[in-house]
């Protein structure tokens, strides 16, 4: 027996809605902190960091899983693991977040010592709260200015992340060549530094801040993130002189000897650029820019 069309017109029509109709992702925490609105959000088992409503994603966790990384900048993060000219003993991240870069390397490099800094005591609660971060004997999260914990610090580095952003920018102090030149000076010699910055299309300093780290640096590697639009610097005290395909293959022997779940020499070959070319019409950033408004054509 068929159904009657009436009745198959309206089943369809309730098969489309709930096609159509998605669910908005559910708030767990939302809270104004002294530096913004700290919002965490939950779907399909991910849990994601927010500054702001419909704002960019700041970190997203799968809970329980510190080896899964759901943002396409995260991995190409880790290529700086290729750079480090033994196995990495100290790692700094600047700028915490839901703990997803500190939670991944202490995942797999469980001796190593991690400081995690982030300016806003409110992140540093969720992360610990709402997205499994869980400090140890070798872990720790430190509640304050990354810069001044850069500048204050003694013990080098052998990798340091700078991770930072407001709800829409690296905050503005962490930019200049005055900050670079105390991250350079908390770095191993043989360390490497990694930035992540909004590319040129979503970011009008993109050019005065490049142009900064190749003030600071001896040498510079820009690696595009496929399907986003962060950018990745890979920043050395030293020259080495990496073709695209020596990196990526330094790259895939740490995520196949880690087993990572990324092949870090793919993340390479796809969006490797050397950052040598100093250009003189593009600024070098300094503090004294910070009281004024910034000007990214300026010379």
């Amino acid at each position: 027996m068929e159904p009657r069309p009436h009745f198959t017109a309206a089943l369809f029509s309730v098969l489309a809605l709930v096609v159509t109709v998605r669910a908005e992702p559910r708030i767990l925490y939302e809270k104004p902190s002294a530096f913004g609105t700290v919002i965490v959000t939950e779907e399909a088992g991910l849990r994601t960091l927010l500054f702001e409503r419909g704002g960019a994603k700041q970190s997203v966790v799968k809970i329980g899983d510190p080896r899964h990384l759901e943002l396409a900048y995260a991995p190409v993060a880790f290529t700086g693991l290729a750079l480090c000219a033994a196995e990495p003993r100290r790692a700094l991240v600047v700028g915490l977040g839901g703990g997803t870069l500190p939670m991944f390397f202490r995942a797999y490099y469980p001796d190593a010592t991690i400081d995690a800094v982030d300016i806003d005591p409110a992140v540093v609660q969720v992360a610990r709260t709402y997205f499994g971060f869980r400090e140890d004997d070798r872990m720790r999260a430190v509640v304050g200015d990354g810069r001044e914990f850069i500048e204050k610090t003694r013990q080098p580095y052998d990798i340091i992340f700078l991770d930072a952003f407001g709800s829409d920018s690296v905050p503005a102090h962490l930019t200049t060549e005055e900050f670079l030149r105390a991250v350079r000076r908390a770095l191993r010699p043989d360390g490497v530094v990694v930035g992540n910055i909004w590319g040129r299309g979503a970011n009008p300093l993109y050019d005065p801040m490049v142009r900064t780290y190749q003030e600071v640096f001896d040498e510079l590697y820009i690696i595009n993130v496929q399907d986003a639009a962060n950018e990745i610097l890979l920043a050395l005290p030293q020259p080495l002189n990496f073709s695209r395909e020596a990196l990526a293959g330094m790259a895939r022997q740490v995520s196949n000897f880690r087993r990572f779940r990324y092949d870090l020499g793919d993340r390479v070959m796809y969006g490797f650029q050397p950052g040598i070319t100093k250009r003189s019409d593009h600024r070098v950033l300094r503090d004294a820019d910070l009281k004024k408004p910034p000007n990214p054509d300026s010379p």
